[in-house]
This record gives structure tokens, sequence and C-alpha cells, in this order.
């Protein structure tokens, strides 16, 4: 994988569990309804997971991300007609899209107030924003983080760079004045398989949401860290006779029609 202190994504260790970062995507997808003419907007698309699913809406597939690594593996799916390497708050299309779909990713950008009619601005008529974020704020798999890293290095853990949800409420009142708004959540109980390396909860939550925790810190002092977590997480997660751990993952999802 790539080491905790590089700033690119490792598309090795995100892909580690790709069928369970997969399914949410192919999920929000079967909530599209007809789209009008215009370019599909894959917007955050790592390294193209989602990608094969969205050409068969049988539009132009549009894929912007910043993260170089993950393009490259993008661009080997061959489904992207375009790939654009930009920060995503920064990105304005080419022509209005049919279809600006976000799988994951935009709890990584702030200022949600802003950002989402920002995007649904950018719409055809027509068009549809469907997106897609975790809802793991108060999950121990994700609390722990900062709850022992603030514990054993206090002031290093900048709570701005941590990805974060907003409550389906405070969404709802963003997007209602947008268009016509969908609005759920899922709790996928997600069955992980033992993981020699650690504690599979530890394994899929330090490529995403621990990150920025473990950039911060050094060699030495992120082994410390990773410890402390192995040593708590299992309680919170406990495996069963076979070695495997049932972890709940509640995802937020919304489609706004315009």
């Amino acid at each position: 994988m790539t080491e905790a202190g590089d700033t690119d994504w490792s598309p090795g260790t995100y892909h580690r569990f790709r069928g369970f970062r997969l399914r949410p995507a192919l999920d929000l997808m079967r909530a599209l309804g007809p789209l009008p003419e215009g370019d599909v907007i894959d917007l955050g698309c790592g390294t193209g997971a989602a990608g094969p699913a969205l050409q068969q809406l049988r539009r132009r597939l549009v894929g912007v991300d910043s993260s170089p690594a993950m393009q490259a593996h993008a661009r080997l799916t061959g489904v992207y007609a375009d790939l654009v390497e930009t920060d995503l708050e920064a990105w304005q299309p080419d022509t209005p899209p049919a279809l600006i779909f976000s799988n994951a990713v935009l709890h990584w950008v702030g200022d949600h107030a802003t950002l989402m009619p920002r995007l649904a601005g950018m719409l055809a008529e027509g068009g549809t924003l469907a997106v897609q974020m975790p809802h793991q704020n108060n999950a121990p798999s994700h609390r722990l983080w900062v709850q022992i890293a603030e514990e054993m290095f206090p002031g290093r853990v900048d709570a701005s760079e941590l990805p974060r949800t907003l409550l389906p409420a405070e969404y709802h009142r963003i997007l209602a004045p947008l268009g016509r708004v969908t609005l759920w959540e899922t709790e996928y109980y997600q069955e992980l398989a033992p993981d020699g390396e650690g504690n599979p909860v530890r394994r899929f939550t330090e490529g995403t949401y621990a990150r920025p925790i473990l950039q911060r810190l050094e060699d030495a002092e992120r082994a410390r860290l990773i410890a402390a977590y192995e040593a708590s997480i299992g309680k919170a997660y406990p495996t069963d006779a076979r070695g495997k751990v049932l972890f709940p993952f509640r995802r937020l999802f919304f489609t706004v029609d315009r």
C-alpha cells in the first residue's frame, strides 16, 4: 500500500474491499430515472469501479478525480471518454451534464450548503444529481480513530481534515429548493473476512477515513496508534468462530432531479 505519509490515495488499499464499496454505487444507480441529453459525470471516480455500470446509461462518460494514482487505474477500464484531474470543488463541466453521479467522495469536500446547490445548478434541464456518502460519524469504527489519536497525540488531529456527513434533515433543507429530492439511508451488514495483517475493520477504515490522521504521524507513532486501535476495535466488532467480523456500515443517499 502507499505509505500513510504519502498524499495520494492507494488504489491497492482501496480495492481490498472493492465489492463492499461498489454495491452502494449500484444501489444509487437503480434509483435513477430517465435522463435528458448530456454527459454523465462520475464525480470522484477513483479507480473507475462504477464506470462500467455507468457506461450502460449510453451517454458520454467523464471521470473526475484529484488523485493521479486512482485515475491511472480508472483509465485502464477503457470506459471513460475523458478523465479530468482536478479538485472536486473547483471542477466545472464544459456543457450541462445529464447526470452528476458521486459515490462515496463528497464527504471529503467541505461546505455542503454551498457545494450541493452549485452542483445541481450545473445540470441540464431535467438532469439529476445522485450522491452517496458514508454516514459513520459516530460509529466506533470511525470514532475510535479520533478518540485514541487525541489521547495519544494531543493536538495532532485536525478535525477539519476528516470527512463528515451532515444529518439527513440538514441535507433535505439544503436540497429541497433545488428540485425533486429523494433521500434515504441504508445500513449494510458487511461480513469481513479475517486479515492476517490485522483486524479487518481497521484495514477497511485505514485507507479511507483514517488517512488524514495517519498522515500526520511519524512511522513509530503510526505503529503505536494502529496497535492501540487494534486493541480496542475488537470489543466493538468481535470476531465469530470463523474469525469473521460483522461490520454494520451506514450510508446516506440522495437524488435531486432538477
